[in-house]
């Protein structure tokens, strides 16, 4: 049995009307560039998430760099963020030109550990970039209070985290801004590159506008540096469909990891992700931990089951930060977690046969 990592053909033929009727409303208005299509959804996404500000953007890079660019990152700052993330993440801080002071992982949630936060804060620290990492919420109360009794930002990247909950409130509109990614494969994925900042503040809601057009307040008149990080109007069409499906997708999502976790709990030979007391996980991702891991995935290519590495080189041992000075050892977790995860396939469109018979290919090849 084939069973891709991700189906989005499957998705698209169960919607296919409304996003066809959404794209050649696009087409025949010929306005393809923000207008309403765009508006229409930022203010679906604000309601979904229930924040007062959605800023639809070209890229959820774009959406992490704007989330520090209209806090005036710049120069001798340092922005706090985990080694255990994309690193779309880290470009925020490269592309304002701060610098990237990176931090290990809990060994239960893989996302920041506050403690280690703590111990990595100096005068320099503008901002903490908490990353909702596979779909699970960092432990934002915590960060906040280091954030807030250091004079700095707490910052969400949710780019895997789209209706996720932190203590019973949607993550988006706990930090100062947060970026969202709407790739195809995300939760909510576009039919392209597409992304959004959502804020409460209404100054970076309005200078996340104007940097995203040219640093237009109006047309030609550029108050402001800018660049182009505007949505297209065929992203905003179709998100708007995609929108409307969230919810019901992502409890789907959450059912799929439920069997994984019924039919994988007694496999000794993995660690299954722990979902934390204070969070709503959306299981962007199904990453287990899992031993001989290498050897396993060969396994399961070779069974028809793609699976993926998220991420297998941390941040700190990329060549793109080496000049930082980081060294292997610096961050054992991240490091750790490099060697050992693995992510399974999982999509609202997943059966009940294809979980099982990934599943069963796990236990033959830990009983060979």
């Amino acid at each position: 049995m084939k069973i891709p990592f991700l189906d989005l053909k499957r998705q698209y033929d169960a919607i296919k009307s409304e996003v066809d009727l959404a794209i050649q409303e696009v087409l025949d208005t010929c306005s393809f560039v923000l207008g309403k299509q765009v508006s229409n959804f930022e203010t679906a996404f604000s309601l979904a998430h229930s924040v007062k500000h959605s800023v639809g953007l070209s890229s959820g890079t774009d959406a992490n760099h704007l989330s520090l660019w209209t806090l005036d990152v710049g120069p001798g700052d340092e922005i706090i963020l985990p080694a255990n993330t994309f690193a779309a993440t880290a470009w925020a801080a490269t592309l304002c030109g701060a610098r990237p002071i990176f931090v290990d992982s809990h060994e239960q949630s893989y996302n920041l550990d506050p403690v280690k936060v703590e111990a990595a804060v100096t005068l320099k620290t503008k901002a903490i970039v908490a990353v909702h990492l596979y779909g699970q919420p960092a432990d934002l109360d915590p960060l906040a209070e280091i954030a807030a009794s250091h004079n700095s930002y707490l910052v969400e990247d949710a780019a895997q985290a789209h209706l996720a909950e932190y203590k019973g409130r949607k993550v988006g509109g706990i930090g100062i801004a947060a970026a969202f990614s709407f790739y195809p494969g995300k939760n909510l994925g576009a039919y392209g590159e597409a992304g959004a900042l959502t804020t409460n503040d209404d100054s970076i809601a309005e200078n996340a506008r104007m940097f995203r057009d040219q640093g237009q307040s109006r047309k030609y008149y550029h108050d402001s540096y800018g660049h182009n990080y505007r949505m297209e109007a065929i992203q905003g069409a179709v998100l708007s469909v995609k929108l409307k499906y969230l919810p019901q997708w992502t409890e789907r999502r959450r059912a799929v990891a439920a069997k994984y976790r019924e039919m994988l709990q007694d496999v000794d030979q993995i660690v299954l992700p722990k979902e934390m007391p204070y969070a709503k996980h959306v299981y962007h991702l199904f990453v287990i931990r899992a031993q001989q891991r290498d050897d396993l995935r060969v396994f399961l290519e070779q069974k028809e089951v793609d699976t993926g590495l998220h991420y297998p080189i941390p941040l700190h041992l990329q060549k793109a930060f080496q000049h930082l000075g980081y060294k292997r050892g610096d961050f054992p977790v991240a490091e750790k977690l490099a060697d050992d995860i693995l992510s399974l396939p999982i999509y609202p469109e997943l059966t009940t046969q294809q979980i099982e018979y990934v599943c069963d290919c796990i236990r033959e090849f830990y009983h060979r």
